[in-house]
């Protein structure tokens, strides 16, 4: 199994204090990089190292914050005539390209723009740089005797079949509370005309709504729940290479693919280190240090193994639908139509 590792869904209280990594020149007056990210500190650190030892000159200024918090930050600081973020990387896709969309975001032709694939680049100001499929999640010793669904119509029809014997043992996100949650739904709704059967089924199941990914993976893991839907495929193979009862399956019928997005702000202090940044996240070596350290899929057409949107789409082929950065996205952060949406989701859920 394709092996990737997820870390911010879980809310946090508390904003982390900025992290700065010094010079590797030493230099006291080099230059500060400031980037805005939604990925925690811990887990970026190989790729802020990297770029400092291509750039020894560069110190870094690295602030962990949630997906709002940056949109609104960026936003607030460029209002205000101040300058704000030279690099801001984050898992909130719709808010990424609404910055980019409203001119918040700086034009930044990179080396690899041209071969970058077209979903993943919008106008050269947002760039999807990770490649995280959503997939089903199952206790393995649950289905000793038969194969976990592959299909959101064997799900469906695993959930009428099982009946109570797997009621409440259903876990999936709760799209009011889980942006990468109601991400997936408003996909599920554009690719797949029966979706509503998976909800309805899932609601006579009494599915149980969580907010992070931890909350059902580790009732998967311990045997409370038989199935998990819809849950971000690098976090979910983490779990499995931890916990041997868990296991995955990327849906037959299609999988959604999400991907983290990186801009420069057009109020940047320093726009040329923010390209510099996103120019080294891109390239080979980047991309790279983000499968192989990071443990998260890269996109990058150069880079291969396992981790890469190259090899899954060689062994998955159109079955993998990755999510566009493009205008799309914002549909839902129309009030009214995210309100129609999360409504009938509540509706049909309770509709058993």
């Amino acid at each position: 199994m394709i092996s990737f590792l997820f870390f911010a869904l879980c809310p946090r209280l508390l904003l982390a204090a900025p992290v700065i990594f010094p010079a590797v020149s030493g230099a006291s007056d080099a230059r500060t990089l400031v980037v805005y990210s939604s990925l925690d500190e811990p887990l970026a650190k190989p790729m802020i190292l990297g770029f400092q030892q291509a750039n020894p000159d560069v110190a870094v200024r690295y602030e962990d914050m949630l997906t709002g918090e940056i949109y609104d930050r960026i936003v607030k600081e460029t209002d205000a005539g101040l300058k704000t973020a030279d690099f801001a990387f984050s898992s909130a896709m719709d808010l990424q390209v609404k910055l980019s969309n409203d001119g918040y975001a700086q034009r930044s032709d990179m080396p690899m723009s041209g071969r970058w694939p077209a979903w993943a680049n919008w106008r050269n100001t947002a760039y999807a740089l990770t490649f995280e499929p959503a997939v089903f999640v199952y206790h393995k010793p649950s289905f000793i005797r038969e194969a976990p669904p592959s299909t959101r119509a064997e799900f469906v029809a695993y959930l009428k079949r099982q009946g109570a014997d797997v009621f409440g043992r259903i876990g999936t996100y709760d799209i009011e509370r889980s942006g990468v949650g109601f991400l997936f739904m408003s996909r599920d709704q554009e690719q797949f005309d029966d979706i509503w059967d998976v909800i309805q089924a899932m609601g006579a199941a009494g599915v149980k709504l969580y907010s992070t990914s931890q909350a059902i993976l580790e009732r998967v893991a311990d045997g409370r729940f038989v199935l998990g839907y819809n849950i971000l495929g690098s976090y979910a193979a983490d779990w499995a290479k931890r916990h041997p009862d868990v296991g995955i399956v990327l849906p037959k019928d299609y999988t959604v693919v999400m991907s983290r997005i990186g801009l420069v702000p057009q109020a940047s202090a320093s726009p040329d280190l923010g390209r510099r940044y996103l120019e080294f996240f891109m390239s080979k070596e980047g991309q790279t240090i983000m499968a192989r350290q990071l443990q998260i899929p890269a996109v990058s057409p150069d880079v291969a193994g396992e981790n890469t949107a190259n090899t899954m789409q060689e062994m998955l082929g159109a079955q993998l639908r990755p999510v566009p950065v493009s205008p799309g996205l914002m549909v839902y952060l129309d009030q009214v139509k995210r309100s129609r949406l999360i409504a009938r989701w509540n509706e049909v859920l309770r509709l058993h």
